[in-house]
């Protein structure tokens, strides 16, 4: 995770894809053990996220708000979930009974003899499922009906290109989001053609390829403005993922954005630090969208 790596699951949180696979990899055994640490990994998961609800709701004022801010709440957050979770009698109890039943084994205090024989391991086991089951995607406002139809547009392009660059599909996805309003303001090529251009990225002396050219907003010394740009343009929606996973984890420019992908809020300011969009609120935008992203992607799962 973006906080620190950690070899125990029982110390992490698994918030992400790549937390969840490994908690999976440990969790494959029909054990009561795992099933014990898969709930409480559910449960602060749960637990983060309604936290994060809470504190958005009642303390964000404005005056004190910051990128440095936001990810160091992120980060508390998730230790107070980790610590908030597996208590005696808790949520996590009823989770553990709960997939106990799925998997068709006996549940925490049966007689042995009393035992099914166990019939899906918890590495097969939906995690949307799980989570909705109890609450966890109640506790985040829900996606509209074109983010939701934007990411399934996509999803295979930014999948296969994910498995070339090892960027994150669910980050792709959402900064794709934010750049074109979810689909709604693609950049054109004259004449209304797609441009196919889903992260605005202009097209500067070294690029050869087609170019489209717009007017866009650009922030001076914080006050916006609006310009004449080029932007390049491709024959396809894949085209342009590759194209941006080629600027993310090639130039030395995003260099440490490349390594953030552990945390939304570190990979979404390791961006705007390195001049990626001139808008001053831009890894608070990007983190947004990229975590709506993130909980479509569980949803559709």
């Amino acid at each position: 995770m973006g906080y620190g790596q950690t070899s125990s699951v029982s110390n992490a949180l698994a918030a992400d894809a790549r937390s969840l696979s490994n908690l999976k990899l440990q969790a494959g055994q029909n054990t009561p053990a795992a099933i014990k640490e898969a709930a409480k990994q559910f449960e602060s998961l749960f637990m983060r996220e309604l936290i994060k609800s809470m504190r958005e709701a009642t303390m964000k004022s404005g005056l004190m708000d910051s990128p440095g801010g936001d990810l160091g709440a992120d980060l508390l957050d998730q230790q107070f979930a980790v610590q908030m979770s597996g208590q005696p009698g808790g949520l996590s109890d009823l989770i553990a009974q709960q997939l106990s039943r799925q998997m068709g084994m006996a549940e925490p205090g049966t007689a042995e003899s009393d035992k099914k024989p166990a019939v899906t391991p918890i590495s097969a086991l939906n995690k949307a499922s799980v989570l909705a089951a109890y609450g966890t995607q109640a506790a985040t406002p829900a996606a509209t009906t074109s983010q939701s139809h934007f990411v399934q547009r996509h999803a295979e392009a930014a999948a296969k290109v994910e498995k070339s660059s090892g960027l994150p599909a669910g980050y792709m996805l959402g900064q794709a989001g934010h750049e074109t309003g979810w689909g709604k303001h693609e950049i054109k090529m004259p004449g209304g053609a797609p441009s196919f251009n889903l992260f605005g990225i202009k097209a500067g002396p070294g690029w050869n390829g087609k170019v489209a050219e717009v007017t866009t907003t650009e922030y001076v010394n914080g006050a916006a403005r609006k310009t004449v740009a080029k932007f390049r343009a491709y024959d396809s929606y894949e085209a342009s993922f590759r194209d941006y996973a080629r600027l993310i984890t090639q130039s030395p420019r995003y260099a440490q954005a490349s390594q953030q992908t552990g945390s939304v809020q570190a990979f979404a300011q390791s961006l705007q630090k390195a001049g990626y969009a001139t808008d001053p609120d831009y890894a608070t935008k990007l983190g947004r969208a990229i975590n709506t992203t993130l909980r479509l992607q569980r949803a559709q799962a």
